[in-house]
């Protein structure tokens, strides 16, 4: 079982038991967190597509740690002027792990009810 979630504005891949690393995230380790945006979901028999989200659909997830990547380099030059930066940047991340992917089938609902008209001053 597999779906595909969006998590802090950016798109993961999740399976159950899966270790990832995402965007960091509001809250503490050892909290739970429940992903409601689920664009795809694959239960091992059928795959559900949303439109764009799949009703009914969540993922649940344990923060285990935060933490902050490589760090990544931006150097800026131009030529024949004497113009030289040099600038370094750490993205901060959130370590995650999937606890359970969720797809209950959507209740279906009995149609509503036609209002009586009102009577216009024409009808009258």
């Amino acid at each position: 079982m597999y779906a595909i979630a969006v998590i802090a504005g950016k798109q993961f891949k999740l399976s159950e038991k899966a270790t990832l690393k995402v965007p960091r995230l509001e809250s503490q380790p050892g909290d739970k967190v429940k992903v409601d945006q689920v664009l795809l979901a694959h239960d091992g028999k059928k795959i559900h597509i949303g439109s764009p989200l799949v009703p009914s659909a969540s993922v649940s997830l344990q923060v285990l740690q935060h933490g902050r990547d490589r760090k990544v380099f931006v150097y800026k030059k131009k030529r024949r002027k004497g113009y030289q930066r040099k600038n370094g940047h750490r993205q901060g991340y959130t370590l995650v792990q999937v606890e359970k992917i969720s797809l209950s089938k959507p209740r279906k609902t009995a149609p509503k009810a036609a209002t009586p008209k009102a009577k216009t001053q024409e009808e009258a």
